[in-house]
């Protein structure tokens, strides 16, 4: 018989049936995590729309909050408080990406790999395989509907909160990014594939949610300190500025050669007219401004979002290729 014979519709039914099967268990084993899961969703969204009717009530106590625009912007502490949150949300929502990740490699996988659980599901017509897309597309698809669901929130706090006066709330802060676009959603996902290939690879419950940790830390550190170089950058030559809402990445001077000059390489000068005169004496020619306008938001988001989903396409690549090596 030919191996590229299709095979028969009550073997795909049962496999499919199967798979369906897999799924039932693997959420009622974990429902106590999935409503606490739940319970956060519903508090995150209501806290962030109490706060903007907290912010909306003090900016216009005269007249309906739907009255108010962004030119009625003022410093009540309604505004103050939703300030401080609102620049931290990002930074939260990677928080989320992960617990999501040690929570895929810790009590998703791991620990039924520690105690020997996964063999009763293996000898119930339940191939590896299986049982392995299983544990990655049940927390893939709730981490892809909770973590958008909650980006979208955030960000529709931040439209609303955000203004030129206001503090901590620009598109390219660290705290902000990650969390008014899509990546908020690819660091989830990437979560999800790096904490099954940790928990395949260590088979221990506690040491593989430590590592995963680590690893989405170490990656989420290197992407903060590295984003500007995602996208290249708009130059302005000269003592101008590029204007609010914009990412000033580099400032400096240019010598004839193109040379950057920056103010560090005068570390002893503390007045700008010595620190001017300090890079004219090295060489320098004119002043430039690299920056990023709020035009870029979209390819930086578009790009760092793509980088997260090509490795976790690789690490759910490597992971059932570690499962495969292991139990065949």
């Amino acid at each position: 018989m030919s191996t590229l014979t299709p095979p028969k519709p009550d073997a795909a039914e049962a496999s499919e049936a199967s798979f369906r099967g897999s799924v039932r268990v693997l959420l009622r084993m974990h429902r106590r995590s999935l409503w606490a899961a739940g319970a956060l969703l519903v508090l995150g969204i209501g806290a962030v729309a109490a706060l903007l009717v907290w912010v909306a009530a003090q900016r216009c106590p005269d007249e309906s909050p739907a009255a108010c625009g962004i030119n009625d912007y003022g410093s009540t502490s309604a505004q103050s408080v939703a300030e401080s949150l609102l620049s931290g949300g990002g930074s939260a929502l990677l928080l989320l990406a992960c617990l999501v990740g040690a929570f895929v490699a810790g009590p998703l996988i791991a620990r039924e790999l520690e105690s020997g659980a996964f063999r009763m599901a293996w000898t119930q017509s339940v191939p590896p395989a299986r049982w392995l897309a299983a544990r990655l597309a049940v927390p893939a698809a709730l981490s892809v509907a909770g973590v958008g669901l909650l980006s979208a929130v955030y960000r529709w706090g931040w439209t609303e909160v955000n203004h030129p006066y206001a503090f901590g709330l620009g598109w390219f802060n660290d705290g902000v990014f990650p969390g008014i676009g899509p990546v908020a959603v690819g660091y989830a996902l990437f979560g999800v594939a790096v904490g099954a290939l940790c928990a395949l690879l260590i088979r221990r419950m506690l040491l593989s949610m430590a590592v995963t940790t680590v690893v989405l830390g170490v990656v989420m550190t290197g992407f903060t300190l590295r984003r500007r170089m995602l996208w290249p950058v708009d130059r302005l030559l000269g003592n101008g500025h590029p204007g609010t809402n914009t990412w000033i990445t580099e400032t400096g001077m240019l010598t004839a050669s193109g040379e950057k000059l920056f103010r560090k390489d005068c570390p002893s000068m503390d007045a700008d007219r010595d620190v001017a005169s300090c890079m004219k004496a090295r060489g320098g020619v004119t002043d430039f401004t690299d920056y990023h306008p709020a035009s870029h938001f979209w390819p930086l988001q578009l790009v760092e979002t793509g980088i997260l989903l090509a490795l976790a396409a690789l690490a759910v690549f490597a992971a059932f290729r570690v499962l495969r090596r292991l139990h065949g």
